[in-house]
Parts: C-alpha cells; structure tokens; sequence
C-alpha cells in the first residue's frame, strides 16, 4: 500500500504574531501586509514544486482563509473547501496576552479561562484529520494556524520545531490516526 501525505500550511502573519501575542481560535483577525506577501511567496515555491495538491482544506477563520484562497489563486484549478474542526484553539483570556507569560501555561497542559482544554483540542483535531483522510485526496494542503500544526505533529508522532508564518510542513498520514 502507497503512503499517503498531506501538506500543512500556516497562515500567513497577522498584527498580533507581529506583537508576539496570543491569537486563538476565537479571535478572527486579517492578514497583515506582510502576510499577504508571505502567502504569495510560498504559493509560488507550491506551485513550482513536484507534488501535485489535489485540494486545499483552510479553517474559516479570516486568516487563514484569505491564506488559502492566495494559495488557490496561484494554483489554479484545485478543490477547495473550509472545515470548522482546524480553527485555532480556543484560547479564552489568554488572547492578547504575551507569548513568553504564555508558554509555560500551554507547556503545563492548562485551560485558558474561557477556552479549550488541550485534549479537547487535540481530539476535535484528530476527529478532523480523520474526516479529511476519508475523502481520499492525493494530497491534500490543510491551511490552519500555528497550534493546529503543533497539535497534527503530536498526533501523528512527528514533532516539529516552531513554524514560521507561510511556512509548510509536510506529513505521512497513518492508516489509523491515534
């Protein structure tokens, strides 16, 4: 049986990545300037690359579906379609606080006030990256935010440094996700 691979793509900058601070799932920001180039770019490196994405899944959250649809702007003819399950985690009034007072917080496994526990998260992901796989793509570009990258590399016991903005990550889908 061949592998199966999917690409995931965070979402280009927003005001509050350039303030290094927290932005959940419940809070619905824009790109900045800066992020609209960051997508450009690697929709370009994407588009020039050999894999073949066969659809583009984005999070409904304005940041990353304006990432996604800069993407599907320079692909071209690709399927693409929003799923609620890759929104950011809920982060409660841990929002707009900094990252560095933060950290320690998620590390510790703890809920914001107002949020999404960890295991919640990590489940409504699995549930999501479970129902993705059941379409069948080829290769499929998932776009999310940060956490949603750092949780799929958990589940799929493939950690990965940090990501930058617009930066790609690529992973080997199981035949059973855990």
């Amino acid at each position: 049986m061949n592998d199966r691979w999917f690409l995931f793509m965070r979402h280009g900058e927003t005001d509050y990545n350039r303030r290094k601070v927290r932005c959940g799932g419940d809070v619905d920001i824009p790109l900045t300037e800066a992020g609209e180039r960051q997508a450009h770019d690697t929709a370009r490196l994407l588009a020039e690359g050999s894999d073949r994405i066969d659809a583009i899944i984005a999070s409904p959250l304005i940041r990353t579906r304006r990432t996604a649809e800069i993407v599907l702007s320079v692909l071209g003819d690709v399927p693409f379609h929003l799923h609620d399950g890759l929104i950011e985690r809920r982060l409660g009034a841990w929002n707009g606080m900094g990252i560095p007072e933060t950290q320690p917080l998620i590390d510790a496994k703890e809920t914001p006030p107002g949020g999404e526990g960890e295991a919640e998260f990590r489940e409504r992901i699995r549930r999501t990256l479970e129902d993705i796989a059941g379409h069948g793509h080829r290769l499929p570009l998932l776009v999310g935010s940060k956490g949603v990258g750092r949780m799929l590399g958990l589940i799929l016991g493939d950690e990965r440094p940090p990501m930058g903005n617009a930066a790609v990550l690529r992973f080997r889908l199981p035949l059973k996700i855990a």
